[in-house]
């Protein structure tokens, strides 16, 4: 008999899968559960990463979370890790990505604050976007893309 698949958290999802994770997760070994605050995304479970009640304590294997942390306010930064934590299995692991502050500081003291600093599918993103949210998402209504 063959061993269970692993689950692999994949908090702020948007509409990535795990193929836009890491090489290690885009595998058969891992089951993806999409987790997003933003419904017209189509994750598998709707909510924010400060309460993951719909997932037992200890159900997942990892997590992924790319760009997820700078959209909270200061003070959920340690309730959505507690929430974290607590899905993970006792040896899961988690994968945290946020924007690279020094760099962003770096441009906008050579006075690039909205010039590109990088392209993405969602368009130029220029410091200031780093900063407090990608500004052409916010202004289409998608309010989730603040910071």
């Amino acid at each position: 008999m063959g061993k269970s698949p692993k689950k692999l958290l994949h908090v702020g999802c948007g509409r990535r899968n795990k193929a836009q994770t890491t090489a290690g997760f885009n595998t058969d070994e891992w089951v993806e559960i999409r987790y997003d605050i933003d419904e017209s995304v189509n994750p598998d479970i709707a909510g924010s990463i400060t309460d993951l009640s719909e997932l037992k304590t200890g159900s997942v294997d990892a997590i992924f979370s790319s760009h997820n942390i700078e959209h909270q306010f200061a003070h959920e930064v340690l309730t959505a890790h507690s929430e974290f934590f607590r899905v993970l299995t006792p040896d899961g692991m988690s994968v945290i990505t946020c924007p690279d502050l020094q760099s962003v500081a770096e441009l906008i003291v050579q006075d690039e604050l909205v010039e590109p600093a990088y392209d993405n599918p969602a368009g130029p993103i220029s410091p200031l976007d780093i900063l407090y949210g990608h500004r052409a998402s916010i202004k289409r209504g998608n309010i989730y893309m603040a910071h």
